[in-house]
């Protein structure tokens, strides 16, 4: 039998998603599973963009530009404006997701043996990504007491060799919640114009943002023009995952050149959903408005369900829609895999992400799990009753 890559072979599997298989067994046995391993938003996606997809009225399903429409562009320079981002239509290349976006990024910047610093935990597709263009991940560790803080810069300037490409954070962080400080995002910006590197920050979370604590872009810091490789998409902000639009932002134009030859070899996002997203750049701002107070909401229901629970400690998010969430229990992918095929109450039963994938070491987190608040407050209550009542069974 013919044998497959290495690279194949070796990538890590999401902790997000890999216990699937258990959840669609739980569902054909006839179990409710209520889904926090997942940050899929239940917000109504905005009717301007449903109605364009519904409206769509061309004869023909066309391929676009590589790099996107320059009308969809252009709404995305006045978006960013409103945000004190000043950047031109040629400096955004429109992608197929976020992921697109890091993954270009990546294929731009890296050779083969090449090495990221990301502060942990971080964001367990990265470790994915960076695996398939074959570069390796040094992950920094932040502390939970802390509530994942950026480590000490002298830690992560001292894991910088000379295979270090670039720096990269999620901000807000995901899989913590965790909003960097502008002190912390000028000490990293001065880290990578010291060392020539690259600084990448995934800001899909701008919007949510809360306790009066202030988002801080990658693109506000002066003298990192050359440096500073901005990551977005529109799946979370206007809870439109499945359309698959992001973008990789940069003012440094051999990268936008690079990415500009990925780009065309997949040849263009997709048309409808693009269609889609433009249309959502025109929804009003009370639609934004009404979906971060919602997730406030949300993240004080989680946090007072969750610290009632005994034996369990739980990160506050400054940001994102995740906490993180220390459990009694030795193994968490353990656990979480018994919650789907052995446990259920009344028929239902919960799904979580074990958090060990979002480190890098193979014991770091193997005690916590992510919990995405992205269910109304009633399913949200249920659902953390039934982590308390499969964690008084699993410890029988």
């Amino acid at each position: 039998m013919p044998i497959i890559s290495k690279k194949g072979a070796n990538l890590p599997t999401s902790p997000i998603r890999k216990l699937a298989k258990q959840a669609n067994l739980a569902k054909e046995r006839g179990i409710e599973v209520f889904h926090l391993n997942i940050g899929q938003p239940d917000l109504a996606s905005p009717k301007t963009a449903l109605n364009a997809i519904r409206n769509f009225s061309e004869n023909v399903v066309a391929y676009g530009p590589s790099e996107g429409t320059v009308s969809f562009r252009n709404k995305l320079v006045s978006y960013y404006q409103q945000h004190q981002i000043g950047v031109d239509a040629e400096d955004i290349l429109v992608t197929t997701g976020a992921s697109e976006a890091i993954i270009m990024a990546l294929d731009c910047i890296t050779n083969e043996g090449d090495e990221l610093i990301i502060p942990e935990p971080f964001y367990a597709n990265y470790e994915t990504f960076a695996a398939a263009c074959g570069v390796k991940v040094v992950g920094i560790p932040s502390s939970f007491e802390s509530q994942f803080s950026l480590p000490h810069i002298k830690t992560i300037e001292a894991a910088i060799t000379p295979k270090t490409r670039a720096l990269f954070i999620c901000n807000p962080n995901n899989p913590s919640g965790y909003v960097y400080s502008k002190e912390e995002l000028e000490s990293l910006g001065q880290l990578a114009v010291t060392h020539d590197l690259f600084f990448i920050v995934d800001e899909v979370y701008r919007e949510f943002v809360y306790d009066g604590h202030e988002h801080i872009s990658v693109m506000h810091l002066e003298k990192l023009s050359e440096h500073a490789i901005l990551i977005d998409s529109m799946s979370k902000r206007y809870s439109m995952c499945g359309a698959r639009i992001g973008c990789l932002i940069t003012k440094n134009k051999e990268v936008t050149q690079a990415a500009l030859k990925f780009a065309q070899s997949r040849l263009c996002p997709p048309t409808i959903a693009l269609h889609a997203c433009e249309a959502a750049l025109d929804e009003p701002q009370q639609y934004l408005d009404d979906a971060i107070e919602e997730y406030q909401k949300r993240r004080k229901t989680a946090i007072e369900h969750l610290t009632k629970i005994e034996g369990v400690t739980v990160s506050l998010p400054k940001g994102a829609f995740y906490c993180l969430v220390k459990l009694p229990v030795a193994d968490s992918d353990h656990f979480a895999k018994w919650m789907l095929e052995s446990f259920q109450d009344k028929g239902e039963t919960l799904m979580v992400a074990p958090a060990n994938g979002f480190f890098s070491g193979e014991t770091a987190g193997k005690d916590m799990i992510r919990i995405a608040f992205v269910l109304n407050s009633t399913k949200l209550i249920r659902a953390i009753s039934l982590l308390k009542l499969g964690l008084d069974a699993y410890q029988k």
